[in-house]
């Protein structure tokens, strides 16, 4: 059984890299189309708007990264950072189930991006073909 697991290993370490990535891709994305109202929604929850070009970069950027496999340590590390400082500042102490859900969800993908950073992208990856 454990041959079978072996096998796939290297499968599911590209898919899960996407899989977790494509949410970051799409959220940098969809911030550069509502560059002002995300900037707004920042300011309203204390997180000065000025530090929009930089969730941007590293929701899509970083995404990207992580897709490809590239610098994938350091940047999960930075991805699993942003997520639990993105669930305490717009998530946490909300009663609302939704913004609870939320904050589970990014405390959620945090782990994934930490084991990510403990064991790296995998052999399909551009990490992989660098070494």
């Amino acid at each position: 059984m454990n041959s079978l697991f072996d096998s796939l290993k290297p499968y599911a370490e590209l898919v899960g890299r996407l899989l977790i990535s494509i949410p970051f891709v799409l959220a940098g994305w969809e911030k550069i189309g509502a560059y002002a109202g995300t900037q707004a929604y920042m300011q309203h929850a204390g997180v000065p708007g000025g530090l929009l070009p930089l969730v941007i970069l590293l929701e899509l950027g970083g995404g990207i990264a992580i897709i490809i496999g590239l610098f994938t340590r350091p940047i999960a590390l930075l991805l699993a950072g942003f997520s639990i400082v993105a669930a305490l500042l717009f998530h946490a102490g909300s009663p609302d189930q939704m913004q609870q859900i939320m904050l589970l969800k990014d405390f959620g993908l945090a782990g994934g991006f930490l084991f990510l950073m403990a064991n790296g992208a995998g052999r399909f990856s551009v990490d992989a073909a660098l070494r």
